[in-house]
């Protein structure tokens, strides 16, 4: 069963819209393209498994005791240093994965950089 992939609010949520109409516009530029697509991929890799082995996913403990639930980092691309990295949490629905952030890959982590990543929040249950 594929998971239901959410954004979360409100930094998530707008950012991946204004990306998705930027790609569909044609108006992104090289890099920004390249981006888009290995965060698609990534993206349909957490919607069908989670645990697919080129997200090489993970949970950050730093960031589930900040948050108070848990937190995963997920590759957006394998062998670069400098990669993307996506952080996602199950929920707020069974079967949702919530994207809570991208951000370039935390350098130094022994030095607090995970816990100056800035989340999104969770979407709301639906009632």
């Amino acid at each position: 069963m594929p998971f239901n992939i959410r954004m979360g609010v409100p930094g998530m949520e707008a950012a991946w819209n204004d990306l998705v109409a930027r790609a569909r516009c044609g108006t992104l530029d090289r890099e920004k393209t390249k981006s888009y697509r290995k965060l698609t991929k990534a993206l349909g890799y957490l919607r069908e498994d989670p645990r697919h082995n080129s997200l090489a996913s993970h949970e950050i403990d730093v960031l589930s005791r900040k948050c108070g639930f848990k937190v995963f980092q997920s590759y957006l691309e394998n062998r670069t240093a400098a990669s993307g990295r996506l952080f996602s949490t199950y929920g707020p629905e069974k079967g949702d994965i919530t994207i809570l952030g991208v951000e370039p890959h935390p350098e130094g982590e022994k030095r607090g950089a995970y816990e100056r990543i800035k989340l999104a929040s969770m979407p709301l249950r639906k009632t």
